[in-house]
């Protein structure tokens, strides 16, 4: 055990760890919002707008980074696919009315199969052109669900007839009557997992040897259960918020 903590890139562990507890804090302030009817105009506004980003943002290019690290991309893959199937199953038959369609972890999930299934040909792609060429669809296809796709002289309108379902916004071409409390579908997100995962081909072993280090080993271990803390914060935070608020309301 001691010797594959030595082997691991613990700041990676604890930037993930980071990470989970700004995600925490941010779901934390979503009840206190939405469940609980404390409005917040800051929140609902850019300045939540940016938190929330940055916290998907760090993880996705995470989650890319660091795939290549392990040893069983399709059944890692598969594992959180299947957990993000199991929030909608949850959410669907207990929080309807806040139902996860396509969220987080289903796209990760997606991502990481995909990038199994296509690693032959990514590693043929120089990494700094991949990050590049990633970089450059993340941001044409960053507005998918607002209609449209950027481009250097200016919008593409996108067609009506590709928003049509709900494979459709799996894809990113998210119909009108389409509800999600959590939506990350493929596009444009998948572009910036692949940002991640061209990072580690560029910057190799060698210059990931500083990523040993430690700086904070708690956060390290929640970067390593991260997947086990994702499935239980959102019911613990609910049910601490739930019992504040009534001895508040009590009191």
């Amino acid at each position: 055990m001691e010797q594959q903590q030595s082997l691991r890139y613990r700041l990676l562990d604890e930037l993930r760890g980071l990470d989970l507890i700004s995600m925490m804090l941010y779901h934390g302030m979503w009840d206190v919002v939405f469940l609980f009817g404390i409005p917040q105009k800051w929140y609902i506004g850019r300045p939540g707008f940016l938190w929330q980003q940055s916290i998907c943002w760090v993880f996705l290019l995470l989650s890319g980074f660091c795939l290549p690290m392990g040893r069983h991309p399709f059944k890692r893959g598969a594992v959180v696919f299947g957990a993000g199937a199991m929030v909608t199953a949850v959410t669907l038959l207990f929080l309807p009315e806040d139902v996860v369609w396509f969220g987080v972890l289903t796209l990760l999930g997606s991502a990481m199969l995909l990038t199994a299934v296509l690693d032959g040909l990514l590693r043929r792609i120089p990494p700094a052109t991949g990050v590049v060429v990633s970089a450059a669809l993340f941001w044409v296809t960053y507005p998918t669900m607002r209609g449209f796709w950027n481009l250097p002289g200016g919008r593409l309108a996108l067609p009506q007839a590709l928003y049509a379902n709900g494979l459709t916004a799996y894809l990113g071409f998210m119909p009108k009557d389409f509800f999600s409390t959590d939506y990350f579908p493929l596009l444009p997100w998948l572009f910036l997992f692949w940002v991640g995962y061209f990072l580690h081909q560029m910057v190799g072993r060698a210059g990931m040897e500083p990523l040993r280090r430690s700086v904070c080993p708690p956060l390290g271990w929640m970067g390593r259960h991260s997947l086990v803390l994702y499935l239980l914060h959102q019911p613990v935070i609910l049910g601490v918020l739930t019992v504040a608020f009534r001895l508040m309301r009590a009191a």
